[in-house]
């Protein structure tokens, strides 16, 4: 069974410029503290097809995952899926305007895909919290790039 995590934030940005700065895969190293590096396995603007590895420490231990964008609609939402450990990962962000900011959810699905992977599941549940906690923290620090960065234009 699939487990799904959603968190939101609300930034002080129009949803074209929030979204530029979210799908700036390579930038995200600079952003979000977690992560340790990004590495661009293909070429050319981000878009459908881009694959990269994030590199990032999670629970202590350093963590890499070969990542591809399988949709990508500007300034709507974009879509990245990985697939490590027996176990498929998507991540949905969306961008919605609300007046004069912009609510961004981020969606993030772990389908078990293996026995191994169901097992492991049921094991990790409890860290499920803690996961929340963590992609927060990355929407707060996205959230402060962008707001700084948009009263400075």
């Amino acid at each position: 069974m699939a487990s799904t995590i959603t968190v939101t934030e609300t930034i002080a940005a129009r949803p074209d410029v929030v979204f530029a700065a979210s799908s700036n895969i390579p930038a995200w190293a600079e952003v979000i503290p977690a992560i340790n590096r990004i590495e661009m396995l293909t070429d050319g603007p981000v878009g459908v097809g881009t694959r990269f590895i994030e590199t990032r420490t999670l629970f202590g231990r350093e963590a890499s995952e070969t990542m591809e964008v399988v949709e990508y609609e500007p300034p709507s939402h974009y879509v990245l899926k990985a697939e490590s450990n027996g176990c498929r990962y998507l991540t949905e962000i969306r961008f919605e305007p609300h007046g004069d900011v912009t609510k961004m959810s981020f969606n993030f699905t772990a389908e078990p895909l293996t026995i191994f992977a169901k097992v492991m599941g049921v094991i990790m549940k409890p860290l499920m919290k803690k996961m929340i906690q963590l992609c927060a923290k990355d929407l707060r620090a996205l959230k402060e790039h962008v707001e700084t960065q948009n009263v400075a234009a």
